[in-house]
């Protein structure tokens, strides 16, 4: 017996997700459930959040952990998706929504084996449209490895791979991060 996919609308989703004890994604009518992180992925997120929170304080720009989602729209389909990104910053005077950010500037994923294929290929296709969005951000838990996709010119998206002696450089809000700000604790 075959039973029907349901499909929510985006306030549905909205709605819902305002009294959901767990976090959803949400993919073009889709209700994805998100799974909890190890020790290593929450610390590297907080590591990051509280370095760029520190660093961004008084300014413009405003960090968002994992409990705020991302409005996009698909890569060549008219469908919203959100979906809840490890870190992100938007430093966009419009972004005034209580419960998602339309215009980050840059984010980061900690990946996870659970979320790594998606993290590097729908997540990557699909932020890759935000047009805000300058800089897309892959940390690995398991080894000291960071991978950069930066938007140098409009729909040009180059990557850099970083390792230990490298640093971060956040060309999106003016800063940088070592390895050790990023992996404190963990290695």
């Amino acid at each position: 017996m075959r039973s029907p996919i349901p499909v929510f609308s985006v306030a549905e989703y909205l709605e819902a997700e305002s009294k959901s004890k767990l976090r959803h994604e949400y993919l073009g009518g889709q209700i994805f459930a998100m799974t909890g992180g190890s020790k290593a992925h929450n610390i590297i997120t907080l590591n990051i959040a509280s370095r760029l929170r520190s660093q961004l304080r008084g300014g413009a720009c405003n960090v968002f952990m994992s409990d705020m989602k991302v409005k996009l729209k698909a890569t060549h389909q008219n469908q919203t998706i959100f979906y809840y990104p490890d870190v992100m910053v938007t430093c966009n005077s419009d972004d005034q929504d209580n419960y998602f950010v339309n215009y980050p500037c840059v984010i980061f994923e900690v990946l996870s084996p659970s979320t790594e294929v998606s993290d590097r290929r729908e997540k990557l296709v699909n932020y890759q449209t935000i047009s805000s969005l300058q800089e897309y951000v892959l940390v690995s838990q398991d080894e000291i490895k960071v991978e950069v996709y930066r938007q140098d010119l409009p729909g040009n998206w180059t990557q850099e791979i970083l390792s230990s002696e490298d640093k971060l450089i956040l060309n999106s809000v003016n800063l940088s991060l070592t390895m050790t700000d990023i992996y404190e604790d963990i290695f």
